[in-house]
C-alpha cells in the first residue's frame, strides 16, 4: 500500500501549527508509484497532497460543526495530477511546455539551463548572448559554447533573461545562497496580526463563500489557487495586462477560476483592484520578491489595510540571499540546486518525471492557506505563508527518503484519472484532483475561461 509514512506528513503538518494526531485520518488507495525517478519524487507528491488534503477536510469540519472525516491518498490521482500540464489537451492538441530556447546547452566548461517560453524572456536572452531576435537555436548553442557556464548565468540574468549553471549538490551546498536555503524551514506560516474569530457557518464546502486573489504566474501558485477554486473559493486571477500569458497553461491552472487584467498604474484599473481588495479573504502572489511593494502590497501593508487576510507568498530562490530578487522556474532550480545531476550527470543533466517542484509546492501553499483559514475560523488573526520552489528542492534531495519500490507492473495508465468537458475554446482533456476525502468535489464546478476576459468583480456583485 501507499499509505505516507508519518517521516513524510507529520513534520510539515506540525509546522503548519496543527494537530499531529489528525495524520492517522489519512487512508492509502490503490498502488503505489506512477514518477520513477532516483530521487523520492512520488513521496513528495504524495505526502504533499496528503497535506493539502488533510487541511481541506479540517477546515470543511471547523466551518461544518463537524468531526474530520478520512482524507484519501491515491498515488494514480496524485501521479496524474503532478502531470497535468503534460496531459491536459484542448479538441486534441497538446501543449508544448517549454519553447525551443528553453532547454540545456553545452557551455565551455558544463551546462547551463535556459528558460525563454515568454517572448520577453526569449528577446532578453538573446540580447544577452549579443544574437538578433530570430535567431533560432543552433546560434544559441554556438553562443554559449563559446563561455564558462556561471558568465552565461550572470550576463543572462543582468539581462533580464533566465539562465542557471547546472551546479551538482556539493556545488549548491558551497553558494551562499544554497547555503542560506539549508538553514530554512520548509515553510513558515505564522500570525502577523489581530483580527475577530470567526464562528462554524456551516459552509458544504471548506473554501465556500471565501474570496481569493490570485495573483501568481505558472506554475506552483495557479496550483494552488486551482485548489482553493476546487474547495469552492470564488478564484480570480489578475494579471498585468502588458505581461504575456499562455492559454494553453490557464487550460491546465485556470479550472475553477475567473481571470482578469488590471494595470495596476492606471487609476480606474488600481480602484477596481482596491474593490476587490476590501472583500477579498485571501491574497496569493508569485511575483518576485518585492516586486509588488510599489503598489502597496506588502504583507504589511495588506495586513494593515484588511485585518484577518490570508496571505501565501510564493518565490522560487527564497526571499533571502543574493538571488532573492531574481524571476526562477522549476527547471532552473532543478538544475541550479543539484537535482539536474542527481537525475542525470554532469555531462548529461536529467529532469524530474514532472514539475515536482512547482506541484508539491503548490499544494504545500494550498495546505498553508486552508491552515490559516482553520487558524482564522478558531482563533482569528491575520496570517501569512511563505514558501519557496529553492526549499521544497532541499525537502526533497536532504529531507525525504525513498520508501519500498513502485508497483511498476500494477500500475495503471492516467486515462482513470483524466476526464473531459466543453470549454470557450473547446473540448477540454484535463486531470482530476487528486485531493480527496469523504465529502470532497470530486471535480471543479467550473471549466477555465479565455484567460483574461471575466470582468474585475468577485461573483454576485
Amino acid at each position: 500500500m501507499n499509505s505516507p509514512t508519518p517521516d513524510e506528513v507529520t513534520p510539515v503538518w506540525v509546522a503548519l501549527g496543527a494537530d499531529a494526531s489528525l495524520v492517522d485520518r489519512i487512508c492509502p488507495v490503490g498502488p503505489r508509484g506512477g514518477l520513477p525517478s532516483r530521487l523520492p519524487v512520488s513521496e513528495l507528491a504524495r505526502a504533499t497532497v496528503a497535506v493539502c488534503s488533510l487541511a481541506a477536510a479540517e477546515l470543511g469540519a471547523v466551518r461544518g460543526g463537524r468531526p474530520v472525516p478520512r482524507v484519501r491518498v491515491d498515488d494514480g490521482a496524485v501521479a496524474t495530477a503532478f502531470r497535468s500540464d503534460r496531459l491536459v489537451r484542448l479538441d486534441g492538441q497538446a501543449w508544448s511546455t517549454f519553447a525551443p530556447l528553453s532547454r540545456f546547452w553545452r557551455t565551455a566548461d558544463g551546462q547551463v539551463r535556459t528558460h525563454a517560453n515568454y517572448p520577453h524572456h526569449r528577446a532578453r536572452l538573446l540580447a544577452a548572448l549579443g544574437l538578433p531576435d530570430g535567431a533560432g537555436p543552433e546560434a544559441v548553442a554556438r553562443a554559449v559554447a563559446e563561455r564558462p557556464a556561471r558568465e552565461v548565468e550572470d550576463a543572462v540574468y543582468a539581462a533580464g533573461g533566465l539562465a542557471v549553471a547546472v551546479r551538482g549538490p556539493r556545488e549548491w551546498a558551497a553558494h551562499e545562497q544554497g547555503a542560506l536555503v539549508a538553514r530554512r524551514p520548509l515553510l513558515t506560516l505564522e500570525r502577523t496580526g489581530d483580527a475577530p474569530a470567526r464562528v462554524p457557518d456551516g459552509a458544504p464546502l471548506p473554501c465556500s463563500g471565501l474570496r481569493v486573489l490570485d495573483l501568481t504566474r505558472v506554475l506552483a501558485g495557479p496550483v494552488a489557487t486551482r485548489t482553493l477554486a476546487l474547495l469552492g473559493a470564488d478564484v480570480l486571477r489578475v494579471d498585468a495586462p502588458h505581461l504575456p500569458e499562455s492559454q494553453e497553461a490557464h487550460n491546465d491552472t485556470g479550472l475553477g477560476k475567473r481571470s482578469t487584467t488590471l494595470d495596476l498604474g492606471r487609476g480606474t484599473d488600481r480602484r477596481a483592484f482596491d474593490d476587490l481588495l476590501a472583500d477579498a479573504d485571501v491574497v496569493v502572489t508569485g511575483y518576485r520578491p518585492g516586486a509588488l511593494d510599489r503598489f502597496g502590497l506588502s504583507p504589511e501593508a495588506l495586513a494593515e489595510r484588511r485585518p484577518g487576510l490570508v496571505v501565501g507568498q510564493l518565490s522560487a530562490w527564497g526571499r533571502y540571499g543574493p538571488w532573492s530578487g531574481r524571476r526562477g522556474f522549476d527547471s532552473l532550480v532543478q538544475a541550479a540546486t543539484g537535482i539536474a545531476v542527481l537525475e542525470g550527470s554532469a555531462d548529461e543533466p536529467g529532469a524530474l518525471p514532472a514539475q515536482a517542484l512547482d506541484h508539491g509546492t503548490g499544494y504545500l501553499l494550498a495546505a498553508a492557506l486552508l491552515r490559516a483559514l482553520t487558524e482564522r475560523h478558531r482563533a482569528g488573526g491575520t496570517w501569512l505563508a511563505r514558501l519557496a520552489l529553492t526549499q521544497t528542492a532541499h525537502w526533497l534531495v536532504h529531507g525525504l527518503t525513498r520508501g519500498p519500490a513502485d508497483d511498476a507492473a500494477g500500475f495503471p495508465g492516467p486515462d482513470r484519472w483524466l476526464t473531459e468537458r466543453e470549454t470557450p475554446m473547446g473540448r477540454l482533456r484535463y486531470a482530476l484532483p487528486p485531493v480527496a476525502y469523504d465529502g470532497a468535489p470530486a471535480d471543479w464546478a467550473r471549466p477555465p475561461g479565455r484567460w483574461g476576459a471575466d470582468r474585475p468583480e468577485w461573483l454576485g456583485t
